[in-house]
């Protein structure tokens, strides 16, 4: 058996850190295990689902490291899912249903009421053919509910049913089939729901596993009674915890929060985000992992928390700034390039540890090769005129700082942050940034005399 996972986003909007946790969840589990990871898109919802914002998808989770073996559009595989709609009505699973979304509240309401859980009574069952046939003159369509098997003889008499699994990440899960209603799989106007879609491209497409977050936990039951409905094995299930923010707030695709695209264009590594997004709620610290393979590595679904994973969305700057410091000069040369860097390796590895991004090493490009203004105090004044004196003549090179501030400290009796931050101050515009006597020699003598006064 080849392990066969899938990711499948509603083309509705952008995804963002959460989504992409189940999209690496699935990825990791199939290299693993030598598998195939299949995106598949639930773009049935014409009148929501984009052709834009799957090709965001897809560009999003490429820039992830995430190339699908496989990939498909359900609006595509419509004749697949007439088909398989019509073998669950000749079994008699599949039944109309007339009432309204006003008459199905009131029916919960009342249930309610009368302390009884909200559960469809399966009413429609009992309508005889003239009845059905006089909601059709009236003009109501039906739905569609799929008939659960939580009785024995008589669908009325529902009892007890546990449909039970082993979670790859909650360990065993056992639900009563006999304290949920009858799922609709068909609307109104024909449309058919993610429930049967789903499960359909799930056999069609050989599934094995299915790895998603933990709100769909209570769905899991429903739909195995479909799998078996349908004549297919159900795959394996495992539900992970969802990513929120720090104070406990969910994702939404809606609100962009977080989107992958906008972590992109922020200068944001694309390790970055993937470590984040898989060891945040896990058993692993959090920590910036460079490579795919090294976070396949960590990867384990079982030592994902129970619990909600929060998540401080800060920290990713923290672990990009941690992978930006250990990059080599090979794997960041042509971005440089992109930023109108013509460096060499040396100044790259003089600058990366003070960058949080590959992109604010073009800040000290334009330091070293560009004009600085920096306001001097006029207290430091005269020091600088006497630190332009005594710059040592000739080229700069990596000794020339220390003998400069050298003879600078013995003529001005000053040391520490009172010798060093004025002169940094003055050739840099900056309080901050890389060491000195490794960045002068970029700066340049001319560069550094018209700077001093």
């Amino acid at each position: 058996m080849t392990v066969t996972v899938r990711f499948a986003p509603s083309p509705t909007g952008l995804i963002h850190i959460g989504n992409s946790r189940t999209a690496l969840f699935n990825w990791l589990f199939a290299k693993k295990h030598g598998g195939r990871f299949i995106l598949r898109f639930d773009d049935t919802d014409l009148e929501r689902s984009r052709r834009e914002y799957a090709d965001a998808i897809e560009r999003d989770l490429a820039w992830l490291g995430l190339v699908p073996d496989r990939m498909e559009r359900q609006s595509e595989r419509l004749e697949i899912y007439d088909a398989a709609v019509q073998r669950l009505k000749d079994a008699g699973l599949l039944y109309p249903c007339y009432e309204t979304a006003d008459e199905l509240d009131r029916r919960r309401s009342r249930a309610r009421a009368l302390g009884r859980p909200p559960v469809y009574d399966r009413a429609a069952l009992r309508l005889s053919d003239e009845q059905k046939a006089l909601f059709e003159a009236e003009g109501r369509k039906p739905h569609w509910r799929f008939l659960l098997p939580n009785f024995d003889q008589d669908p009325e008499q529902i009892r007890r049913t546990d449909e039970s699994w082993e979670d790859l990440c909650r360990g065993p899960q056992t639900i009563d089939l006999g304290s949920m209603s009858d799922p609709v799989l068909v609307r109104e106007n024909g449309a058919y729901l993610y429930t049967l879609t789903s499960i359909v491209d799930d056999i069609d497409m050989g599934i094995t596993h299915i790895i998603r977050g933990e709100d769909h936990v209570a769905n899991t039951a429903v739909q195995l009674a479909i799998f078996r409905a349908l004549g297919a094995e159900p795959p394996v299930f495992g539900h992970h915890n969802l990513l929120t923010t720090a104070d406990g707030e969910g994702l939404s695709k809606r609100k962009g929060a977080l989107s992958i695209g906008s972590l992109r264009e922020d200068g944001l590594e694309p390790m970055a985000v993937a470590s984040l997004a898989v060891l945040t709620g896990t058993s692993h610290a959090v920590e910036a992992v460079a490579t795919m393979d090294e976070l396949g590595d960590r990867f384990d679904l079982a030592g994902v928390s129970r619990s909600s994973a929060k998540f401080d969305p800060h920290e990713l700057v923290g672990l990009n700034a941690r992978l930006v410091h250990a990059m080599p000069f090979s794997v960041v040369s042509s971005r440089l390039c992109d930023l109108g860097i013509q460096a060499e390796e040396d100044f790259w590895l003089t600058v990366r540890e003070n960058c949080e991004r590959v992109s604010d090493a073009h800040l000290y490009w334009q330091i070293v090769k560009g004009t600085v203004e920096a306001e001097v105090d006029p207290e430091d004044r005269d020091f600088l005129v006497a630190a332009r004196r005594l710059l040592p003549d000739g080229p700069v090179d990596a000794s020339t700082w220390k003998t400069w501030t050298d003879a600078l400290k013995a003529e001005t009796g000053r040391k520490g942050r009172g010798l060093f931050m004025p002169l940094r101050r003055a050739l840099t515009g900056l309080d901050h940034g890389p060491d000195m006597g490794a960045l002068l020699p970029f700066i340049g003598q001319q560069n550094i005399l018209d700077r001093l006064p």
